[in-house]
């Protein structure tokens, strides 16, 4: 019989992402498919607390076994920045498109590229709760290069690779990156 788990977000990309993952076994949920439309919230100064808040939002309103992930993208010129603030770095209700610009603006004339993205979920699981951290060191391109993914996908090429995560397949991306590697410790845990 297969598991219900709610994934505490409405991003279509992470929701394919994640679900791709976890395969067969358990039967994801977004928010929304379990009726909440609420915004929720994300207050918190860290990926690890506002992971936790989210997850706490279903699971206190809803009483599914839950998980949420906040991710954010650190940048070593940029002391870290845009971080936690990843997703709204250019402003609230902004596009991914905006976020790229400002960081590519920052980033002019700075020789130091160096940056990673980070992932923290945390799992609420009958009553229990656990984080589970992916983390991959990169570089922040000139330009952008890729049509695929999400968010800073386009500007972001991992250490090791010739390839950005714009340009590799949802399944060579996850085989790799910082939201896959914490989904699978999630995944090796629930098994």
């Amino acid at each position: 019989m297969l598991k219900k788990l709610v994934f505490a977000t409405n991003n279509k990309y992470k929701l394919e992402e994640i679900r791709q993952l976890l395969g067969a076994g358990y039967f994801l949920l977004s928010a929304e498919e379990i009726g909440c439309t609420a915004e929720i919230p994300e207050n918190h100064d860290t990926l690890e607390g506002n992971a936790r808040e989210k997850a706490e939002f279903i699971y206190s309103r809803y009483g599914y076994n839950c998980f949420a992930d906040d991710t954010g993208l650190e940048i070593e010129a940029l002391n870290g920045k845009p971080g936690v603030y990843s997703a709204r770095y250019a402003g609230e209700n902004i596009s991914f498109e905006a976020n790229i610009q400002k960081v590519l603006k920052e980033m002019d004339g700075v020789k130091n590229r160096a940056a990673l993205f980070k992932t923290v979920i945390h799992l609420i699981y009958e009553s229990q709760h656990y984080n589970f951290t992916g983390i991959i060191m990169g570089t922040i391109l000139h330009k952008k290069r890729g049509s695929y993914g999400f968010g800073y996908d386009p500007i972001f090429q991992p250490q090791g690779y010739e390839k950005t995560f714009a340009q590799m397949t949802l399944h060579e991306k996850n085989k790799i990156s910082h939201r896959g590697q914490a989904i699978k410790k999630l995944i090796d845990f629930l098994k």
